[in-house]
């Protein structure tokens, strides 16, 4: 059953899989009925999914489809043919099913080492200065990291930092991401949340004790008015 819930951390919205897709889109539909917009997808078993149901459904608009421009929230430094890549993976299974154009699609300038990749994406912005993507759409890890803000993070709490920025992630090589002043400017957030395995996660973002740094999360409290959560029943079964 369909509930809404709210939170420290914005609305959760409680949707089986396929509806909080149905949502997804209506948001990006919306969006590109007022015109030219920006939209951050992200990288997890979840967002790959709705590619493939959106590919499949046609729920993009054609005004979607020729309005919107497409990013990804954050990227692994590896070419865009590669497996582990954000933006690779929307373009196979989304961008590119739908014949969305190359103007329309804008990748992290991942042939460039880490800290010049984050800089050139961040200078792409300069013309827009208080402003970042019209919707940013971020998975929820089960050790609540979001974008490539995880447990421990130094850009986490770091004053000064720009929108985008390289990070070097232990264990798992350099990222490229999105930081908390990336996503104050964003016009509104979206996390996609199923399974069981983020139910300790999202209650800790959404209720538990502000500790950023271990719970990445939480971050996102300090925007909640433009949070929106969608989760399945076990996701938020312990909310």
């Amino acid at each position: 059953m369909s509930s809404s819930l709210l939170t420290s951390a914005g609305e959760v919205l409680v949707r089986t899989r396929d509806e909080s897709f149905v949502e997804l889109a209506r948001r990006i539909n919306a969006l590109a009925a007022r015109g030219p917009a920006t939209v951050a997808l992200s990288g997890g078993s979840t967002p790959k999914a709705f590619y493939a149901w959106a590919s499949a459904t046609g729920a993009l608009t054609p005004q979607a489809l020729a309005r919107v421009t497409w990013h990804v929230s954050d990227e692994r430094c590896v070419p865009l043919g590669s497996d582990d890549s954000n933006f690779g993976h929307a373009a196979r299974g989304l961008l590119d099913p739908l014949g969305v154009p190359a103007a329309r699609r804008q990748p992290w300038p991942v042939e460039l080492a880490p800290a010049a990749a984050a800089a050139a994406y961040e200078a792409a912005w300069q013309a827009q200065p208080n402003r970042a993507y019209d919707l940013c759409v971020l998975g929820l890890g089960d050790d609540s990291h979001i974008a490539s803000l995880w447990p421990q993070c130094p850009l986490i709490g770091a004053p000064g930092l720009p929108r985008f920025v390289a990070t070097e992630w232990p264990g798992r090589g350099w990222r490229l991401t999105i930081t908390e002043a990336g996503l104050a400017q964003c016009g509104s957030v979206v996390v996609l949340v199923n399974g069981q395995s983020k139910a300790a996660a999202l209650l800790s973002v959404c209720a538990g004790e502000f500790e950023p740094a271990r719970y990445p999360g939480q971050v996102l409290r300090a925007l909640a008015h433009k949070v929106t959560w969608l989760a399945d029943a076990a996701a938020a079964s312990a909310l």
